[in-house]
């Protein structure tokens, strides 16, 4: 009969929801397949996801969230609205309360994009809140108390950097490095090198199965396919990760500059606090094979991969919506 609330982190890779009650229902890449002679939606989610790079010509898989922001509004509302009318979770007579994350550096004019697409999506009340400070409360972290905490949210599109305390944040940063530039540092490493092109999908399978960003760490070897740019034939390749470690160098010193200039901006007394309690890192880039260690070493800091990285912003979203009234939210 009545609505249910629910989470949205809408991410730049996946969008995850978390229903007030359920728990997390819904993961699925944002990714939207599109007939281009009448803009039909075809399939969203993992079914579109399968189509990346082997479509026809009259049909193109879009992702419509480029670096955290909407880059295609349209297709990005229709992706919601299937994604939520999926879920059942209207009422008979009501719309539900959308909770929904943003990066900490957008415009509000990007803002303003995020909460009409929910809005048109079949949400009542929606409320915006910034991803590295729900992402912290999906870390298990307190960040009402008056100590210092500290997040890396390493999504699809943006990284945010954030020091939070009493329920805010204190110092934050976001840079558009995260696990799509990885994906394309990847891919142009081995057109450079090998002069082989292999795509977007192939860039993130080596990524997750030899990819590492400590040197030495890892030494785990790979069989790619691909189109030679020279004979035009298919060709097979071995990639090792110690080439991976090399390809992804300059993004990841990137994120560590970013979090660098956040640790310098920060009053001291959380300074403190965050050598005591480690930093922690958050979203799917957190998995990337020696990112804790090479942060450690960099930062000089306790760092940590939370429990389940890439649910965090969404579990956030559900924490955040049990207590709305004290996370003093703005619908507005």
């Amino acid at each position: 009969m009545f609505s249910k609330d629910i989470g949205i982190d809408l991410g730049t890779a996946n969008v995850l929801i978390h229903v007030k009650g359920k728990g997390i229902v819904l993961n699925e890449p944002s990714v939207v397949a599109l007939d281009r002679s009448n803009g039909r939606v075809l399939a969203v989610g993992e079914e579109a996801r399968r189509m990346i790079g082997r479509t026809p010509g009259n049909i193109a898989a879009i992702r419509p969230l480029k670096d955290g922001v909407i880059a295609d509004f349209d297709v990005t509302e229709q992706m919601l609205r299937s994604f939520i009318n999926k879920l059942n979770v209207k009422g008979f007579l009501s719309k539900p309360r959308i909770l929904i994350c943003c990066p900490t550096n957008i415009t509000s004019v990007e803002k303003k994009a995020i909460r009409e697409a929910a809005e048109k999506s079949g949400g009542k009340t929606v409320y915006l809140e910034e991803e590295p400070k729900v992402a912290a409360v999906g870390a298990g972290m307190d960040i009402y108390q008056p100590y210092g905490n500290m997040v890396i949210d390493i999504g699809g599109g943006t990284t945010d950097v954030a020091v939070i305390s009493m329920g805010d944040i204190v110092t934050s940063c976001s840079v558009k490095m995260a696990g799509d530039k990885f994906d394309n540092e990847i891919l142009n490493y081995i057109k450079r090198e090998y002069k082989l092109l292999i795509g977007e999908r192939t860039a993130e399978d080596i990524k997750v199965n030899v990819g590492t960003v400590f040197e030495h760490s890892r030494h785990d070897t790979m069989e790619i396919r691909g189109r030679d740019l020279v004979t035009g034939l298919p060709r097979t390749i071995t990639i090792s990760s110690e080439e991976i470690e090399h390809a992804l160098r300059e993004p990841i010193n990137s994120i560590v500059q970013a979090a660098k200039s956040v640790l310098e901006q920060t009053p001291p007394e959380l300074s403190a606090d965050i050598i005591d309690r480690g930093i922690f890192l958050t979203g799917g880039g957190a998995l990337l094979h020696g990112l804790d260690t090479l942060m450690m070493e960099q930062l000089k800091v306790p760092v940590f991969v939370a429990e389940d990285p890439m649910r965090c912003v969404a579990i956030g979203t559900g924490i955040m919506l049990d207590n709305i009234d004290r996370t003093r939210m703005r619908s507005k």
